[in-house]
């Protein structure tokens, strides 16, 4: 018998139940799996997070070392600027005209005396304050702008910016609290690290066909690391028996966690998980085993650390192999994921060419990343129909300070999906 139903199955409709789009009762020890492949949320995203009340970083101040240098990127969809100014400051602004909305600047990088738009030549200073509008007085006494135009009132979208240890950071809001205020206990980690004046090493750009909230997750799930990363827990790099923690700032934002390679302290539980794990195989061998050659710069003896800004941004220590991750999305299907490498502008060869040969542990093709990109994407296209299943996020506990400083925790990824509740209203 053929139904109504049977119908509008055959012709592709209501082939599947709709989900139900309201959050799962456990809270936040669930994430229900429409929440990453719904349009809707996607765009909301963009209002509430990415143009609302978030610090997001835009680059690295060598990035734009002189007067006039700018850098083209992203928060969220919207194009934007990072440029230094003749007083040395630097500027994050929207990169879009206020006369037509045409993208200003183009190129990925650049050197300009100012901010000039091809299409009619509206002219901004490198704050972004309207400098000229070509024609603005019209020609013979016809055409032009209003008498009343004033051009302090069409410069572009200026961001508040700050910069805290060479890192830029901008956003939408003119309310929230200073960067650092923001990042609060975490703003250590990056303190830490970053103790000179930096220099770009260079630059790797993946396309990861997975939600952004996917790859999120990922950097915050101190679990996982030496899981799923077999160089990691064969080499000791970084292995749960090993010396380790993992901070929070108060309103759980932001992690840092970290690991302290040689510090091993095995158990009976240890020994029978890692026996089963892939992860650990030691029948891998490396031909060429000077990438493991680290060096403590600091003298604390943490050999891995990795930092998760909320929404969207990573830093990272990998034994002497420092980047940062911005993550950028690109609709609910797929986001970009920018490496920028780098390390200190006094650095001696010897230790450049450490940073440069590490760099091969993490990236897109990285001996140790590779598998975060492959996972997100093996997870979307599990959950991609987006209709029914809730992810379980009980590792540690079940609510916001359960896990404690704990690397075997899922703390960190509740945290998030706390603060995102509250942006979105959900």
């Amino acid at each position: 018998m053929i139904t109504t139903r049977t119908v509008s199955m055959i012709k592709g409709l209501d082939s599947s139940p709709k989900a139900d789009k309201t959050w799962p009762i456990e809270g936040i020890s669930r994430a229900p799996y429409w929440i990453y492949t719904d349009p809707d949320i996607y765009l909301l995203e963009q209002a509430n997070i990415f143009r609302g009340n978030a610090w997001h970083y835009l680059g690295i101040d060598a990035e734009v070392p002189e007067t006039g240098d700018y850098k083209t990127t992203y928060i969220g969809d919207t194009s934007v600027l990072m440029v230094r100014a003749e007083d040395g400051s630097i500027n994050g602004m929207v990169n879009r005209c206020a006369h037509r909305g045409n993208m200003v600047c183009r190129d990925a990088f650049g050197k300009a005396e100012s901010l000039y738009c091809v299409y009619h030549a509206w002219n901004y200073d490198l704050k972004g304050n309207l400098k000229n509008a070509a024609f603005s007085r019209g020609i013979r006494g016809e055409g032009g702008l209003p008498k009343d135009f004033d051009k302090a009132n069409h410069g572009l979208t200026q961001l508040r910016t700050e910069v805290i240890c060479g890192l830029v950071f901008a956003t939408f809001s003119q309310t929230i609290e200073p960067l650092e205020e923001w990042l609060g206990d975490v703003a250590y980690g990056i303190k830490r690290l970053l103790t000179r004046p930096l220099k770009i090493l260079g630059y790797d750009t993946q396309r990861i066909k997975s939600n952004w909230k996917n790859y999120h997750e990922n950097p915050r799930d101190s679990y996982h690391a030496n899981i799923l990363h077999t160089f990691y827990g064969t080499f000791g790099l970084s292995r749960q028996s090993q010396e380790s923690g993992m901070v929070l700032d108060k309103l759980g934002r932001h992690s840092c966690f970290y690991t302290k390679a040689g510090t091993e302290k095995n158990d009976a539980n240890y020994q029978n998980t890692t026996s089963e794990l892939r992860s650990h195989n030691d029948q891998l061998k490396l031909e060429d085993p000077s990438i493991l050659k680290w060096v403590d710069e600091i003298g604390d003896g943490v050999s891995v650390q990795i930092l998760s800004a909320y929404p969207s941004f990573v830093l990272h220590q990998i034994a002497n192999s420092l980047a940062t991750r911005q993550l950028l999305p690109k609709g609910q299907n797929q986001c970009d994921l920018v490496w920028t490498y780098f390390g200190f502008a006094d650095d001696d060869e010897q230790t450049t060419q450490r940073r440069l040969i590490q760099i091969n542990l993490a990236g897109s093709a990285g001996m140790i990343s590779v598998e975060d990109a492959a996972v997100c994407e093996m997870t979307y296209r599990a959950i991609a129909d987006g209709q029914v299943g809730n992810s379980f996020i009980e590792m540690g506990g079940t609510d916001l300070t359960s896990g404690g400083s704990s690397k075997l925790s899922e703390r960190a990824i509740r945290n998030f999906w706390h603060n995102y509740r509250q942006d979105m209203n959900l």
